[in-house]
């Protein structure tokens, strides 16, 4: 392989570097490519030691800097999440992760501030939780060190894999495709290292894996004929891929001029964007009429992704607010950068930045006051010291569809969409092993089929194995769903649910000497799986009133999945069934 793409930390490189041989060979149990929030959950569940207290050795690989994808080295700090998120409806380990990041705050918050019953820094009013992304990455670290400092954990920052040497391995008349090395070089060296695993992950944000290991995958839009789905096109187009964005960091600073210099194409890219704020004024409350003669309020354009709310904290640690901007108009669209070259690639995401400053230099400049008697917001500063990046925008850019396997099930419209089930639930799967629940939110072209409603959906152990691979797994945005139903499955609660699974799959699957794949075809070996996420606080089944620490919060949720006679589908609550 003579040429791979790099997203750097500065700007997007293409580097061309003859292969040699690498500096060194590891061997490792679980070997997981991509440190994104999917990575990073699937390494902690990798480590839980067996019942004699061993642990794995798992290596963990990223290319950016930071760990943490959406939250962190993608700049989404504003949590796209559901409204059970505090209490039954995610993963135990992603509840703490949120409360530690609160608990960071808490000890410079105002006495006002600490009476709210969940503390949020942000006051944002599209989600629950916003803080900087700073606060994740350290309360990430904290939970990796002890892995770390024990040896059972290596982390390798800053490196990409680019290539994977396989070998089919026979299964009755199909053959899988098994991962014996997986070849990754240090982008800050260009030195190679190779690792040699029992199991994959594929935990990077684009499913960067699967053209290594020549897996069957897809991207973009499915025609009808390929999914059934009821809204997808007659015509596939797999061109038409979610938008991907650079988000950025502001800072009020009231009276004071951070006017960024105009940027290169800035009318050009105004003008194809077509900046606006879509009818939200940027301070105060605004009203839109709607199709039907009624009437929306909408909220303050400031506080939608707001990261730090002065008014919560003493004004010796934050005198201002901070806000992140990531919005429809900075939004990257009909430019797809999968399976392009290098060169057409660093094009694209240096398109991509542009466009996120020019609607920055907007914002400063052109954007008409709420009272209508001027334009412009200078005294917004671009924060250029909290993504770690030197221009301000996030390190890596916010991807929301990615690479996705061909999956031994593929999740679509009518198994978790709201017009499809009369009861509280979507389809039931046996073999779930986490939940989730989001709108079928898609960025970019509004085809039919987008902003759908969904009801409380699982997410299939079957959605995360490739009907051709051996020994890997996916572990992020790149599962077996559909360009649909994507949109419900790629926010930060759910990619870390599936990363869990994973981690927790590959030491079933170490333990017992078989691969993540024959897990699902063994009923038993399904149920332990399950067992085990349960056991850590993972639910399997959506009940709104079973926390994790109810002594029956295993073996109702087990049963509630196995047996389609237990659970009521019109009722989300266990005391109906009780």
């Amino acid at each position: 392989m003579n040429s791979f793409q790099v997203l750097d930390a500065q700007e997007i490189q293409v580097k061309n570097i003859a292969q040699k041989p690498p500096a060194q060979s590891v061997t490792c149990d679980v070997l997981i490519i991509g440190g994104s929030m999917g990575g990073v959950a699937a390494a902690l569940s990798a480590l839980k030691p067996d019942g004699n207290d061993r642990h794995l050795k798992v290596c963990l690989t990223e290319e950016t800097k930071w760990l943490g994808g959406q939250m962190t080295s993608q700049g989404v700090s504003a949590l796209d999440e559901n409204w059970l998120v505090e209490t039954t409806g995610a993963a135990l380990s992603y509840i703490d992760l949120r409360q530690d990041i609160r608990k960071h705050y808490l000890k410079t918050a105002s006495d006002e501030g600490k009476k709210q019953k969940y503390f949020h820094p942000g006051n944002s009013w599209v989600t629950r939780l916003s803080f900087e992304p700073q606060a994740a990455l350290d309360a990430i670290d904290e939970r990796l060190a002890p892995g770390i400092a024990d040896g059972a954990l290596s982390v390798y920052m800053r490196h990409k894999c680019v290539q994977v040497e396989t070998s089919p391995q026979a299964n009755g008349s199909k053959k899988k495709v098994r991962a014996n090395k997986v070849l990754c070089v240090n982008l800050d060296t260009n030195e190679f290292i190779e690792f040699i695993p029992e199991i994959v992950l594929d935990a990077t944000e684009c499913g960067d894996l699967l053209p290594l290991a020549k897996l069957d995958y897809v991207y973009g839009q499915e025609s009808k004929d390929q999914t059934g789905e009821p809204h997808a096109p007659v015509q596939a187009n797999k061109e038409n891929v979610q938008d991907f964005v650079y988000p950025f960091i502001l800072e009020m600073r009231q009276g004071e001029n951070h006017t960024i210099d105009k940027p290169a194409d800035y009318e050009a890219l105004r003008d194809f964007r077509k900046f606006s704020l879509l009818g939200f004024k940027m301070f105060e409350l605004a009203k839109r009429l709607n199709p039907d003669g009624t009437t929306s309020e909408l909220l303050p354009f400031w506080t939608y992704r707001r990261l730090i709310d002065k008014d919560n904290f003493k004004p010796e640690f934050y005198p201002r607010d901070i806000s992140m901007i990531n919005w429809e108009s900075n939004d990257t669209r009909d430019m797809n950068f999968l399976d392009k070259t290098p060169e057409e690639t660093a094009k694209l995401l240096r398109k991509a930045k542009d466009i996120s400053l020019s609607f920055l230099y907007w914002l400063q400049t052109e954007l008409e006051h709420d009272d209508g008697l001027g334009k412009g917001f200078p005294q917004f500063m671009l924060r250029q010291d909290l993504l770690g990046s030197k221009d301000g925008l996030s390190l890596y850019p916010y991807i929301r569809e990615s690479r996705r396997i061909k999956a031994l099930t593929t999740i679509c419209e009518t198994d978790i969409g709201a017009q499809y089930f009369t009861g509280a639930r979507a389809r039931n799967y046996t073999d779930s092993v986490g939940i989730g629940l989001y709108p079928i939110d898609i960025h970019g072209r509004q085809e039919q089929g987008a902003a759908q409603s969904s009801k409380p959906f699982q997410i299939p152990y079957g959605a995360l194995i490739a009907h051709d691979a051996d020994n890997i797994l996916a572990a992020c945005k790149n599962i077996g769903t559909t360009h649909i139903t994507n949109g419900a499955y790629r926010l930060h609660p759910i990619e870390w649910t599936i990363g869990t699974a994973c981690g927790a799959a590959a030491r079933l699957s170490i333990q017992e000497k078989i691969q993540p794949w024959k897990i699902h075809a063994n009923e038993n070996l399904l149920k332990k799986l399950q067992t085990d996420l349960l056991e850590d606080g993972n639910p399997i089944f959506w009940f709104e009133d079973l926390a994790q620490d109810d002594p029956g919060f295993a073996s109702t949720q087990l049963l509630a999945t196995w047996d389609e006679n237990y659970a009521n589908p019109n009722s989300l609550f266990v005391k109906d069934l009780r």
